[in-house]
């Protein structure tokens, strides 16, 4: 695999062009709550704009979150050493559809290499408190598992902060810490790898690919 960083977010995001990244994996497999595969299909070959949402609250929140996130990860698990570079990105020859930006990458006290993924959720409702409830969401599932093939690291955890709000009360905070392993999802990243291949073989020959449902 390869890292380039850049001097400007500018440059970061034109470096992301061409290729999947891990907030579109999920649309190739119908588990985005954003857009359809075909929506992502539409973007990726120039039908659609991609829709800017930096200055959405939620998400303003959480890229001025992350760098105080990775340094609280930093103290309270000190078995791990932490690293980061601002704009980066992963390619790997093996994968030339896809690539990563990660929020942190590790290495353990064996010397094996890991992903550091940081969320942030504002949950204001029974729904979105199901989500978390002993699980990661399935679109940020499928982001943690196309980073781990991008990068063929051996684990991932992922650090989400979840901020509960109820009208008249104050906001209340859970912070949770998923550990995946790859040996234990090797069968998911080939998964999410073959969609990857397949939705990408439908952007090269510019031909709509079929609708997929998300599964009710």
């Amino acid at each position: 695999m390869r890292l380039e960083t850049y001097g400007s977010r500018e440059e970061w995001l034109q470096g992301r062009q061409g290729r999947i990244g891990g907030s579109d994996a999920a649309a190739t497999v119908g588990a985005s709550p954003y857009m359809t595969n075909v929506q992502l299909w539409e973007i990726k070959t120039g039908r659609r704009q991609q829709a800017d949402i930096s200055d959405n609250p939620l998400v303003w929140y959480g890229t001025h979150a992350e760098d105080h996130l990775r340094e609280l990860f930093r103290l309270d698990f000190p078995e791990y050493k932490v690293f980061y570079k601002e704009n980066n990105l992963w390619t790997n020859d093996r994968f030339p559809f896809a690539h990563a930006s990660l929020d942190g990458w590790l290495k353990d006290g064996h010397g094996r290499n890991g992903i550091l993924e940081i969320k942030t959720a504002t949950i204001t409702s029974a729904v979105q408190r199901a989500k978390w409830n002993n699980q990661i969401p399935q679109n940020y599932y499928c982001q943690v598992l196309w980073y781990m093939m991008v990068t063929e690291f051996d684990f991932a955890i992922l650090k989400a902060q979840l901020k509960t709000e109820w009208p008249g009360q104050l906001p209340s905070l859970r912070t949770e810490h998923y550990l995946i392993e790859r040996s234990e999802v090797q069968q998911d990243i080939d998964y999410l790898r073959e969609a990857g291949e397949r939705f990408w073989s439908y952007v090269e020959k510019d031909k709509r690919p079929p609708l997929i449902l998300p599964e009710i």
